[in-house]
């Protein structure tokens, strides 16, 4: 893992206060990416009466749909055919990024964060009321694949072939995801 171009970079892009960036690169096991995992601290709260509703109305306006509730797998995998916008609706958790070897990240309600395809995620523990809502660019169907070196070199091929999103899920076409993952 290596901290990638984000706040504070002098001779860049500077990504707004609140974003963390992140590459994983391939472990042997998991092909990962050089595109930035991206996490953006607050970036959508929650409403009262519908917790779910900010986040699958700002992603959808942004063109990432076929959103859905639930938690996150507590396994290694990731998706080596579209890439995956993640918004915490309630409770909090820590995430391994980047397979076994990975970095953990707290995440907590508010929160939401942008995963490349390829990059290995798991679930390593949360509050009980830990819920997210997941959706994909332009409404991608998702394949999971679990760590496995046997399906790295076609997973790469199929990740060497998901194109770049054209908006941001929070921020749309002037978001930092246009200008990190460039």
């Amino acid at each position: 893992m290596a901290k990638a171009k984000g706040y504070g970079d002098p001779h860049g892009y500077n990504a707004p206060l609140g974003t963390d960036t992140y590459v994983f690169r391939s472990n042997g096991i998991v092909p990962n990416s050089s595109l930035p995992l991206i996490v953006r601290r607050g970036a959508i709260p929650p409403s009262q009466d519908d917790p779910t509703k900010a986040f699958k109305a700002t992603f959808a306006k942004n063109g990432w749909t076929n959103a859905w509730l639930d938690s996150i797998h507590d396994y290694h995998h990731y998706h080596p055919n579209t890439h995956e916008v993640l918004g915490i609706v309630s409770g909090s958790g820590q995430i391994r990024f980047g397979g076994e070897e990975g970095d953990l990240v707290s995440v907590t309600m508010g929160d939401v964060v942008v995963i490349p395809a390829g990059v290995a995620h798991a679930l390593i523990n949360a509050s009980d009321d830990f819920a997210v809502v997941g959706a994909y660019p332009n409404g991608a169907d998702y394949d999971t694949v679990r760590d496995d070196p046997k399906a790295l070199a076609s997973s790469q091929q199929r990740i060497a072939q998901v194109p770049l999103p054209g908006a941001d899920p929070v921020d749309g076409a002037d978001g930092p995801l246009m200008k990190l993952w460039t």
